[in-house]
């Protein structure tokens, strides 16, 4: 018979839920990113370049909220901000 395990406290994303690429919209830019993590041995720091592609890809089809590349883990690339509009009225 299994042991009962304790329960563990689980929370949401961080950025809440957001909506899924129904339409495949992004899928050439994630199939490029999974290419690369599978031909770099799962290294996803090799795959920087493909990462952002997808991302930028999600933004500009409103499949997520447009965010600074340092908020994303792009601190790098901080003076590259993906389109977002700085006027909030």
């Amino acid at each position: 018979m299994a042991a009962l395990l304790p329960r563990q406290n689980v929370s949401g994303p961080d950025k809440g839920s957001f909506p899924l690429d129904h339409e495949g919209l992004c899928k050439l830019e994630m199939r490029k990113y999974m290419k690369c993590l599978y031909e770099g041995g799962r290294d996803h720091m090799k795959c920087r370049t493909e990462a952002r592609g997808y991302f930028q890809c999600r933004m500009d089809n409103k499949l997520m909220d447009k965010e600074e590349w340092s908020k994303l883990g792009f601190h790098d690339q901080v003076g590259d901000s993906p389109n977002i509009s700085k006027s909030h009225s």
